[in-house]
């Protein structure tokens, strides 16, 4: 049976963008199976892509201290309705800030906890980018894949 990660980010920045592409590259591993990845930008995101998936990667930058409004704005459409829909299933998330991130983590695994996620990997707090932070982002994408894996 396939499962499908769906990875829901605002990633507005070619920084943030590269570190979306190190997570899709390390879910999308060649030794992981089974696994459909799905990346959907937070503002095009859905209940029908919530509901549709079985575990989810989160990735945003930090501003002023909190996620992406367009993260957030993601979480407020689809929470209520998937309420009792996402329980258990695992996630993590990645977040890039140049000073305050903790802020922004702390609110998204409140919004997690709330749903009753299982977070499988911890967040990835991210004050630059570069080849540690693409592979700390590889990393993050291939182990939740690989949770979810045949």
């Amino acid at each position: 049976m396939r499962r499908t990660l769906l990875v829901v980010h605002h990633t507005p920045s070619p920084l943030t963008r590269e570190l979306l592409e190190a997570v899709l590259s390390g879910a999308r591993d060649p030794e992981i199976s089974g696994v459909d990845v799905r990346s959907v930008p937070a503002l095009g995101a859905t209940i029908p892509d919530v509901l549709g998936a079985d575990g989810f990667l989160f990735g945003t930058p930090a501003n002023f201290g909190y996620m992406s409004g367009a993260l957030k704005h993601f979480f407020d459409t689809v929470y209520y309705p998937c309420l009792d829909a996402v329980a258990g299933k695992p996630y993590s998330a990645w977040i890039h800030g140049n000073n305050d991130t903790v802020g922004a983590g702390r609110a998204l695994e409140s919004i997690a906890a709330g749903w009753g996620l299982a977070q499988v990997f911890g967040t990835v707090h991210l004050a630059e980018g570069g080849r540690d932070a693409r592979e700390r982002c590889y990393e993050l994408g291939g182990t939740v894949a690989a949770g979810l894996s045949d």
